[in-house]
């Protein structure tokens, strides 16, 4: 698959999936892996930002090993994408207005300044898809 088609290809699927997986690495080197809303922005499909709890167990991970991985399926094709890569926890106040949606002080009741309130930005190295019965590893420059 070409890189350009890959990014159309794949940043088609993950503007259409309605959960995200997120893994980590914790203290001990094991993978950790949770269920996500989907991405709120994209950059290509280089740079993914996604919101969450400052005080979650996964920004601490994160905050202490930035390697990451996510990965985006989407169920009726049976076709899915893995991103290998780095997180990066933003806490400032022009990324958090970035991806800051209406409805959001549900979570984050102190509003965009809500201090566990923050961004996650992975930022995709190399990638794996699966489609029709085959995988494809490739590159993200």
């Amino acid at each position: 698959m070409l890189m350009s088609d890959a990014e159309k290809t794949i940043g088609n699927l993950i503007d259409n999936v309605s959960v995200s997986m997120i893994s980590s690495v914790d203290h001990d080197g094991f993978p950790n892996t949770k269920a996500m809303l989907p991405p709120r922005k994209r950059e290509g499909i280089k740079n993914i930002y996604l919101t969450t709890n400052t005080s979650s167990m996964r920004v601490k991970q994160y905050v202490d090993n930035s390697k990451a991985c996510v990965y985006f399926y989407d169920k009726r094709f049976f076709r899915g994408v893995m991103l290998k890569g780095t997180m990066e926890v933003l806490q400032d106040r022009a990324s958090k207005e970035m991806i800051w949606r209406d409805g959001d002080e549900l979570y984050y009741p102190k509003g965009v300044t809500d201090p566990d309130y923050c961004v996650l930005k992975f930022t995709a190295q190399s990638g794996r898809y699966y489609s029709n019965f085959k995988s494809e590893d490739f590159i993200i420059e």
